[in-house]
């Protein structure tokens, strides 16, 4: 049995101490700098530094640097409760949609093997409420025992709730709460969910702008296009809050692309590169963080116009494809290719570009992609064969995976092409009209369009080419509600606003186009048109 802390005087004094992130050896390199904040506990003061390290790591979702400072902590403080939680806790990945239970439970199980036994030997009643929290996540309380993940989180959520209203003041406790809340929306994310988590946490932001978890969850609550704007202060800060913590240089990107800041979007992920690569010394192998970088970095190079850096991105993945690819890069693959299809209108993208032959792309967009190409090629036998091919789920990463809602509106979608081929416009239009209305009562998760070719803006090609500019018209500027600063949809509203007359809608999308586009590749076919609107300045 761990020893308990007895002598009164030296547990108040501990407890006494503002934890701050300060280097555990002045003499060794370095500590990493990932923010700051206080997080009173009853462990050793030589153990503090490492503790500390631990929680702002796990704030930023650096999960095995955290799991190493927490053991760290407890081989200086083995009688150490917060450590343990800590380290349980790096195997929660709440808003990933991943956990392991028994590591979890391993971790709590060096405090103690009994749930009795883990409450004495934890010296304080916030402490075991930290403790009880931890155990119902990960299945080990009689109320969570034999529950499912997403059951077992919402209790844990209800069991970070009370310790939440019992200390009000407590700046840690409110950031797991909301991360909590975070964790259970996170499925089917809703605003009201999503604001709810922003007021718990948004205190502990105001009283200390260097918190990670604070900047960190904030971005996640606070990235849709409604919201994203309010979130812009913490993505700025976050930057400089923790840039030695790869994913917190990324997560910034969550704000810049719902706004279409696509400059930041491609700094932030370059930022995420740097940090990450920082960690190996094997420059052959891509880390699952890095295949995620790639993915956003991919898709700001082409809202830049800046083809020829999409294609270097698209090509290093492709070349994983070759050795024993996990199932996460194939999936990213697929989508890559899809966006760079559709983003760059490349109907032969694969002749080029197509997986390696035996590699399967667990991913609705590659075989909605091939399906949209050869319908645009005019090889309908072949579109028909990929059409079979298009199914709800896939491996990889969630944002990537496609629900069967989101399949139906896609086999909308490809169902107004294969019409619009045979002439059928009547057909086209109430298709495309379907899917845009379905695909506008969807929740907004985050990110990317969640389609590769957003519903609105095919409406708007649709309708366009059927010479419905003013209709057009207004399909892109619903689409850049929800895409903002999407290039593609502007420049079809450019045109379409130009063609129905609106010469002052037409030229200030041709602007923006400009302002995005400033650094694209001087062979970017498009820049032609927006220079011969708004001149070469």
């Amino acid at each position: 049995m761990i020893k308990r802390i007895i002598f009164v005087g030296i547990f108040v004094s501990v407890l006494s101490v503002v934890q701050i992130h300060l280097p555990a050896a002045q003499a060794q390199a370095e500590p990493a700098r990932l923010g700051n904040l206080e997080f009173i506990n009853s462990g050793a003061t030589k153990a503090q530094a490492d503790f500390i390290d631990g929680v702002l790591y796990l704030h930023s979702f650096e999960y095995a640097p955290a799991r190493a400072a927490f053991q760290r902590a407890q081989k200086i403080d083995p009688s150490f409760a917060m450590a343990y939680w800590g380290e349980a806790m790096t195997y929660h990945h709440a808003l990933w949609a991943r956990q392991w239970p028994e590591n979890g439970q391993a971790a709590l199980m060096k405090l103690g093997a009994t749930q009795e036994e883990r409450e004495q030997n934890t010296p304080t009643r916030r402490e075991q409420g930290f403790i009880r929290a931890a155990e119902t996540v990960f299945g080990m309380t009689e109320a969570a025992r034999g529950r499912t993940k997403l059951e077992r989180d919402v209790l844990y959520r209800n069991q970070m709730r009370q310790l939440y209203e019992s200390y009000l003041d407590d700046p840690e406790i409110a950031a797991f709460y909301g991360l909590s809340i975070l964790g259970v929306g996170s499925a089917n994310r809703d605003y009201a969910t999503y604001i709810r988590a922003a007021a718990v946490i948004m205190p502990v932001w105001d009283a200390n702008r260097s918190h990670p978890g604070a900047a960190h969850y904030l971005i996640h609550s606070l990235d849709d296009p409604v919201h994203a704007i309010l979130g812009l202060p913490m993505a700025n800060a976050y930057i400089k809050i923790a840039p030695d913590a790869a994913h917190a240089q990324h997560m910034t990107s969550h704000i810049y692309t719902a706004l279409g800041f696509w400059d930041d979007v491609v700094a932030a992920n370059l930022r995420g590169f740097t940090v990450e690569s920082a960690k190996t010394t094997d420059t052959e192998v891509m880390s699952k963080e890095e295949s995620h970088y790639t993915y956003w970095l991919h898709y700001a190079r082409l809202q830049q116009g800046r083809w020829a850096d999409a294609e270097i991105l698209l090509g290093k993945l492709r070349g994983r494809l070759n050795d024993n690819p996990t199932g996460r890069e194939r999936s990213y693959y697929g989508a890559m290719l899809a966006r760079y299809m559709f983003d760059t209108e490349d109907w032969h993208a694969f002749d080029t570009w197509s997986a390696p032959e035996g590699v399967v792309v667990p991913t609705v967009h590659y075989n909605f992609a091939r399906t949209f190409a050869a319908i645009k090629r005019g090889d309908i036998k072949a579109a028909k064969q990929f059409y079979k091919e298009i199914h709800a789920g896939g491996e990889g990463d969630p944002e990537i995976i496609i629900r069967q809602e989101e399949v139906d509106i896609l086999r909308l979608e490809l169902d107004a092409m294969f019409a619009l081929a045979k002439g059928k416009n009547k057909s086209v239009e109430a298709l495309m009209r379907k899917a845009h209305t379905s695909a506008q009562t969807m929740p907004f998760k985050y990110g990317q369009p969640r389609l590769a070719k957003p519903s609105g803006e095919l409406l708007g090609d649709v309708l366009l080419e059927l010479g419905k500019t003013e209709m057009a018209a207004q399909a892109y500027k619903d689409e850049l509600a929800n895409s903002q600063r999407r290039t593609n949809s502007l420049l079809g509203l450019a045109r379409a606003a130009a063609a129905h007359g609106d010469q002052r809608m037409s030229e200030e999308a041709y602007r923006e186009l400009g302002d995005i586009w400033h650094n694209a590749d001087t062979s970017l076919p498009m820049l032609d048109e927006v220079r011969d609107v708004i001149g070469h300045d």
